[in-house]
């Protein structure tokens, strides 16, 4: 096969197998995400709060597409680059749950501003009013919720009186309008034990909350009161006063969610090869910069596979009762966190019943064009 047809085949993997592609690939199981996102709607419809899922998990407008399908209100970002690239493809209200900070980046906030609702999180009074100035020169509204922190120690108003004042500041800026409050208990969401994870999140809304009852008590619009991740959305939307909650990872499912949350199966894996093979090793070809490695090292392939090491481009897998793989053999890893995974690839490789059928972009990755 020369160069021109292996570059025509690699761009242009619909109709293979699986086990046709070049490794290491991002592999997306179309049956499993759609059976994902179904189950999380029929989830949320059961609670208060709304579903607005975090697609930094996946970065992808085909998949923001079928959450919307499935309930979603809208969806969260973590940066600029992603809001506008939902917004390019047709998701119309877009939560951007961090500080944007820097003319550069309210530049490009503001831009995006007019192709759809964007509301973005504040905390600092300064970086407040450099949004709604810039916002004002520009002709566009921008929509703000006051982050508080309700325990995690990252961003957010660090008390009530903070936060109220950061409220009132807002509700009085022209350019940017007040929605209400966003707080993410991150600190709580990977807690292990079912019952401490409870009374953790309950406690971290009680702070939001009490925030939210104060910005009432001034006047404030409270239309919206934010927060919930995968490991936490049936206890914080299930919460009187939360109006959504964030979840993302769900959709995708990965070896750090799964042990937090049932009935989610994993839609994305990492197919890689084995290229090495002596006595009780297995190397494959998905290392660091196929899987990461900052939550972990991905599932080991196979019964009774023990985790050696990750390199840059290898993972060796040792198997006590003798290597099941040899030189060529295929694997497909579930990452030990799905959104570091996904950065790492450019592109979804679609698969239903082992065929690729389509391949869907990963868009604003840093740096990305």
């Amino acid at each position: 096969m020369g160069v021109a047809e292996r570059r025509r085949r690699s761009a242009d993997p619909v109709g293979r197998t699986v086990e046709e592609l070049e490794t290491p690939a991002l592999v997306l199981d179309r049956a499993v995400a759609e059976a994902n996102a179904a189950a999380m709607g029929e989830r949320i419809a059961r609670l208060p709060a709304a579903l607005r899922p975090h697609v930094k998990v996946h970065k992808c407008a085909e998949l923001a597409r079928l959450q919307l399908a499935h309930g979603a209100i809208g969806v969260t970002t973590a940066t600029v680059a992603e809001a506008a690239a939902m917004l390019e493809a047709g998701v119309p209200d877009v939560l951007i749950a961090n500080e944007v900070v820097g003319d550069a980046a309210i530049r490009h906030l503001v831009a995006t501003a007019g192709a759809g609702d964007v509301t973005v999180a504040v905390d600092d009074a300064g970086n407040l009013e450099r949004i709604a100035a810039a916002a004002r020169a520009a002709g566009v509204t921008i929509g703000v919720v006051v982050e508080v922190d309700v325990g995690m120690g990252r961003g957010g108003a660090r008390d009530v009186v903070g936060a109220c004042r950061l409220g009132r500041a807002a509700a009085e800026l022209e350019g940017v309008r007040l929605r209400g409050l966003l707080g993410y208990e991150g600190h709580c969401a990977s807690e292990p034990d079912r019952a401490t994870r409870e009374r953790a999140t309950r406690e971290a809304m009680d702070r939001l909350l009490e925030a939210a009852g104060r910005f009432r008590d001034e006047g404030l619009p409270v239309d919206v009161v934010s927060a919930g991740a995968t490991g936490t959305f049936d206890i914080a939307g299930a919460i009187e006063g939360i109006t959504e909650v964030q979840a993302g990872s769900y959709l995708l499912m990965d070896r750090f969610h799964a042990p937090l949350v049932e009935g989610f199966g994993f839609a994305l894996t990492i197919a890689t090869t084995a290229i090495s093979v002596h006595d009780d090793l297995v190397v494959f070809d998905a290392g660091r910069k196929a899987v990461g490695a900052d939550f972990g090292p991905p599932d080991a392939p196979g019964a009774d596979g023990d985790f050696a090491f990750i390199h840059e481009e290898h993972l060796g897998i040792r198997y006590p009762s003798g290597a099941p793989f040899r030189v060529g053999d295929r694997a497909a890893l579930v990452p030990a966190y799905a959104p570091i995974a996904v950065n790492l690839f450019g592109a979804f490789h679609v698969v239903q019943d082992g065929t690729v059928v389509d391949r869907w972009a990963v868009r604003a990755r840093h740096g990305d064009p």
